[in-house]
């Protein structure tokens, strides 16, 4: 199976605060700077995030775009099912919004990427889905692919009848090949914890040293390898100082 190597990430939730980690942003509402007023305003929250994100992992914009999500924007569907329950005719941009390629299809818009984009659900097993797509892109040529995973809470009505999903949204940048300071995304066989993997499961493996990501639908298991940049940095601040305080 081919390797896959993180070269960086970004990730966005209000529920998790790592103040000593910069590419997480805790903040109640990203801001969604990297697209236009015009079309900022038409972003819910998550979409404002991965817009943010997509900016500065490919700040050129000719990145290839895995985007997952399970359930998509489920407040915006169920509002066009209760107009078309009374009767009344659809917004085509309420209805364009809709789609689960929506927020890259904006993103795409706002940045002039052209690549190829792809949007994903796959009930449960998005995170493995996201990995074995990068593979075969990976395995074709390309260099590097950005994959992103965003969910948020579904509407009251259906919460009985799916796991609870707090907002979250996380994009990778990945690719075949290790270059300095990346870590290896280790996989192997494993039924792991019972419920489907979330974007904030994503985060706090991201977050935690060690920590180990399982999906029971595709009954994979993934575990970092290698040195966080982080902890390198951390590392060659330390270095420095001691060395200062030798030659002192």
């Amino acid at each position: 199976m081919m390797d896959l190597y993180l070269q960086d990430w970004r990730a966005w939730t209000p529920h998790r605060d790592a103040p000593s980690e910069p590419r997480l942003d805790s903040s109640v509402k990203p801001s969604g700077a990297g697209v236009p007023a015009m079309l900022r305003r038409r972003l819910n929250l998550i979409g404002r995030a991965i817009c943010d994100m997509l900016v500065t992992l490919d700040p050129e914009s000719n990145s290839l775009l895995l985007h997952a999500s399970r359930h998509g924007d489920g407040d915006r569907t169920l509002e066009m099912l209760y107009t078309l329950n009374e009767g009344d005719p659809l917004s085509p941009a309420r209805f364009g919004l809709s789609v689960h390629n929506a927020i890259i299809g904006v993103h795409s818009i706002a940045s002039g990427n052209r690549r190829s984009q792809q949007a994903i659900a796959a009930s449960g097993g998005e995170w493995a889905a996201l990995l074995m797509e990068s593979r075969g892109y990976l395995a074709d040529g390309e260099r590097e692919i950005i994959v992103v995973f965003g969910d948020q809470p579904v509407p009251a009505r259906f919460a009985d009848y799916v796991p609870s999903t707090q907002s979250a949204a996380v994009a990778l940048r990945l690719s075949a090949h290790p270059t300095p300071g990346v870590r290896r995304i280790v996989e192997h066989p494993g039924a792991g914890a019972p419920e489907p993997v979330q974007p904030l499961d994503v985060i706090d493996w991201l977050l935690q040293d060690e920590a180990l990501l399982a999906c029971p639908i595709a009954r994979r298991q993934w575990q970092l390898e290698g040195e966080s940049s982080l902890q390198a940095s951390n590392a060659c601040k330390t270095g420095a100082r001691r060395a200062e305080s030798g030659h002192n």
